[in-house]
């Protein structure tokens, strides 16, 4: 069984009168352990794709399947669920809460899982050495870098143990150091086991993955395995 399977997915944004097609009879198959690029200029599909595979929104026609669950048949509460101890989130702005704790933030998506207080601690310290912030556990936010910040928001999404880490932009506030920091941690949990999918626009973050998928207008118009990918990047 695939871990993910997109069949003849289509999206379609309404303003008015006017309709925008984001995605357009979209197929995808990714297994278990994979490392994903997806690539496309802005306005391309690829974010509308990312937000569908995190059951964030609903495809308008075509299914999608993650682990052999129809995510288009799951009620709201069933989606928050899956997000919760399926899918871990990165996000280019971080998305950490301000006037917290690193400690505290990676420790949020285990208090929605209702974990207990020594066990959310207990992990949140263990992810956060993972990630080399072991000293950092009662800065808050505004107290470290964005390479450093990147690193709480990759040990939150590690918090619940998820399959999947998605990661939109992971690098798009960050130096080229601090790139390539994130993008050989994100190597290592491919390593480890996790499926990574990342959306990017840069050639040099790409160059991580084992699979490139780029879109155009909506479609996918190449879908290269790593024998491929460094012609493409070249």
């Amino acid at each position: 069984m695939e871990m993910i399977n997109i069949e003849n997915l289509n999206k379609i944004y309404k303003t008015g009168s006017v309709e925008v097609h984001a995605l357009k009879n979209v197929n995808i198959e990714i297994k278990h352990g994979e490392f994903i690029a997806i690539m496309g200029h802005s306005g391309s599909g690829k974010s509308t794709l990312m937000n569908i595979i995190g059951c964030l929104d609903r495809p308008t026609s075509g299914k999608y399947f993650l682990e052999g669950v129809e995510i288009d048949k799951q009620s709201a509460d069933e989606l928050s669920l899956i997000r919760n101890k399926k899918i871990g989130f990165v996000f280019q702005s971080f998305n950490l809460i301000p006037r917290t704790n690193i400690l505290r933030n990676v420790e949020l998506p285990m208090i929605y899982a209702k974990v207990s207080a020594k066990q959310r601690r207990e992990k949140a310290l263990e992810l956060l050495e993972k990630v080399g912030l072991q000293d950092r556990v009662n800065h808050l936010p505004n107290e470290l870098s964005g390479g450093q910040k990147q690193r709480v928001a990759i040990a939150r999404a590690l918090a619940n143990n998820p399959p999947i880490i998605l990661a939109d932009e992971p690098t798009g506030n960050l130096d080229t150091n601090s790139s390539e920091e994130i993008m050989k941690i994100f190597r290592k949990l491919n390593n480890e086991g996790n499926s990574i999918i990342v959306v990017t626009h840069e050639h040099e973050v790409a160059k991580y993955a084992d699979r490139i998928i780029v879109f155009k207008d909506g479609s996918i118009i190449e879908d290269r395995m790593k024998e491929g990918v460094e012609n493409y990047l070249a």
